[in-house]
């Protein structure tokens, strides 16, 4: 192939992904965080749907472990709706606590320690990448209900298709998805509202006789089973419907996408979230009791609940059809949530050394390209894995959600009761945390029990898989880290020699033009190299250095203003050494997402006006060299070596050995 058709395939390439997910951001922008950031009603479908939406399948497991004693569903309704507005009270505290969002992994890190933090946070991947692969599940079984059963054939690849779906609109941006998704979510708050409040005030002159019913239905439960059996029943369908309660922790996590002020839009999106949620639960319990509801092969019993409801009204069988799918296609507004928080915890376990470093890279989009394609192949790993099937999916989302509500509780407890003396509402806020733990524990303990070998065995079998990847990803990078110091050590400061060099650049002089990051003994060690290897070659020396904005300062206007401030300081100093030792130096430097891109258009620029530049940039050696070491060290300078030789532009790699 000729090096013209190369260049058209490429730049075809780029076309047809700008179509799909849309051109680069302008980062200069003044008013991009404004543009990107979701208001607390945005932020309720995106991150409240996952929430809302387990309301399809949480109830209805918890009701069909009644069995006979259908009766108890009262109690459930009740028992649901107070573990909402508790959980949700408890993350509120962690909203306030910890503004820049991060949910779990931060709790757990910054109260219990980095291990329990770990621990945490594989719990939310996995809890996140269950979260898609059981929505679109729950969504196709919801959709697949109207439908005859020999097109059930065709529901799993129906599912898959979801997922490749929403890969594609995240990648393009959450407000993007979001706004893309919020008819579905407004048709579902419509008609669920529609179908509760019909069911129940329908029913509310039978409230006599219904009651004394249920009193009657009671007194024979106590009866067969005792108190004691009958609360352990209770109990037991309370806790396999815990995934009625998954998706609260998502606006903890999901703060740095929220409107200014994140604290207070957070707050507001809490309180959106918990009501709606208990609401509904708590409704479909009521609905479910009163209509008699029970299991029909082939159908949700929300599908039953909405047939049997609008079955007299006219076109009640067109209504009845478009609530259901309403409530499918929330569940995949849901899954949505899995692609917004996933990749931000993902991320900031990748800038504390959990994960690869490139997991914390923004796209030319600023989406989290990376975490995004990595946690829909997980989920649809996970779909087919299972099936499909909810009912195995459910067990496994449970435990490691449950696993992280008890952490994050369990590190506020500690936190006031740590700080009780500067804490002056310490006292109202531990009760809480302290009840939503015992809550949690029961939930968790219950379904490890009952459910270990129907799958929860598989969920600590993957989480615990995550974790040790986890310890070796950290334990090299923290090996890499101890070389790279001994370079700092060493060369950090160096005496000057001489004079210091006070000419301006001279452009018909051979000039060196040095990638960097930070001022370390890497840069230091491969500028030096550059001296040591071509003697009296080189007469200028241009330090260039690209900020990259990634999830940890993507968070407003003042975070890149530090950012640029802090890649100009550390430049600063390169010039000031390559002074001190007696060449006339200077800086280049630029903010962005992608750093082969940013450096190799800094590059050309300088060799227009410097015609006799050779490139040159500093790469880690390992003595042996293994598959991860690609994986967990970016190819960057040999990504901006090809680039800038295609341009006709000399550019030398020089080895930075790492014993390792």
């Amino acid at each position: 192939m000729e090096s013209g058709d190369l260049e058209d395939d490429q730049s075809l390439l780029k076309k047809i992904l700008h179509k799909l997910i849309g051109p680069p951001r302008d980062i200069n922008d003044s008013s991009l965080f404004h543009k990107i950031s979701l208001i607390p009603f945005l932020a309720w479908i995106g991150l409240g749907a996952d929430g809302l939406s387990s309301s399809a399948y949480g109830p209805e497991e918890a009701f069909k472990a009644l069995g006979e004693h259908t009766y108890l569903a009262i109690f459930l309704a009740l028992a649901t709706a107070i573990t909402v507005f508790i959980i949700s009270y408890a993350y509120s505290r962690i909203i306030e606590h910890f503004p820049h969002g991060g949910g779990g992994y931060v709790v757990a890190t910054h109260t219990l320690g980095e291990k329990a933090g770990v621990l945490s946070g594989c719990a939310l991947l996995v809890d996140y990448m269950l979260t898609i692969a059981i929505s679109i599940a729950a969504c196709g079984d919801a959709l697949f209900s109207f439908l005859p059963s020999e097109l059930h054939l065709f529901k799993l690849p129906f599912e898959v298709l979801l997922i490749a779906i929403l890969i594609i609109l995240n990648l393009r941006g959450v407000k993007e998805s979001v706004i893309f998704l919020a008819p579905i979510f407004l048709t579902f708050i419509i008609t669920h509202a529609l179908m509760l409040g019909y069911g129940i005030l329908t029913h509310i002159r039978d409230i006599g006789p219904i009651s004394e019913e249920l009193r009657k239905e009671f007194q024979h439960g106590v009866f067969m089973l005792g108190r004691w059996g009958l609360f352990l029943l209770f109990l037991h369908a309370y806790s396999l419907g815990g995934g009625t309660y998954t998706g609260i922790e998502a606006v903890s996590n999901g703060l740095q996408i929220m409107r200014e002020p994140r604290v207070h839009t957070g707050k507001r999106t809490m309180l959106y979230m918990s009501t709606s949620l208990a609401l509904t639960a708590g409704g479909i319990f009521i609905c479910y009791l009163l209509l008699k509801v029970h299991p029909i092969e082939g159908q949700t019993l929300n599908a039953v609940l909405a047939g049997n409801l609008f079955d007299q009204w006219p076109l009640g069988h067109w209504l009845a059809l478009i609530t259901i799918f309403s409530e499918g296609a929330l569940l995949l507004v849901a899954a949505q949530t899995g692609f917004v928080d996933g990749p931000r915890v993902m991320a900031n376990m990748a800038i504390d050394s959990w994960f690869p470093h490139r997991f914390s890279n923004l796209s030319e989009r600023l989406t989290m390209q990376n975490g995004v394609i990595l946690m829909g192949a997980a989920a649809i790993f996970l779909l087919l894995y299972t099936g499909g099937a909810v009912s195995h999916l459910v067990v496994m989302y449970a435990i490691n959600v449950f696993a992280t509500f008890s952490l994050s509780n369990l590190g506020m407890s500690r936190f006031f009761i740590k700080n009780r003396k500067t804490e002056k509402d310490w006292k109202k806020h531990l009760p809480i945390h302290l009840t939503g733990l015992t809550l949690c524990l029961t939930i968790l303990s219950i379904t490890l029990i009952e459910k270990f070998m129907v799958g929860g065995w598989i969920t600590l079998l993957i989480t615990s898989f995550v974790i040790g990847v986890c310890y070796l990803i950290r334990r090299h990078y923290t090996n890499v880290k101890k070389s790279i110091r001994k370079l700092d050590e060493m060369l950090s400061n160096l005496p000057s020699v001489g004079s210091r060099n006070t000419e301006p650049l001279d452009p018909s002089q051979m000039t060196a033009v040095q990638l960097v990051t930070g001022y370390s003994g890497f840069g230091i060690h491969t500028f030096l190299s550059i001296v040591r290897n071509f003697p009296n070659l080189y007469r200028n020396f241009i330090f260039v250095s690209v900020g990259v904005i990634d999830s940890g300062s993507f968070k407003g206007a003042r975070e890149l203003e530090a950012l640029k401030e802090s890649v100009k300081t550390s430049l600063m100093k390169y010039v000031d050494l390559a002074r001190r030792l007696g060449f006339p130096a200077d800086y280049r430097f630029d903010i962005g997402t992608d750093v082969v891109e940013s450096a190799s258009v800094l590059c050309k620029t300088i060799v227009e006006d410097f015609p006799k530049s050779t490139v040159f940039a500093g790469h880690l050696v390992f003595h042996q060299v293994r598959l991860f070491h690609k994986m967990l060290h970016n190819e960057t300078a040999f990504a901006i070596q090809r680039r800038l030789q295609w341009d006709g532009i000399t550019t030398v790699i020089l080895p930075i050995r790492i014993k390792v």
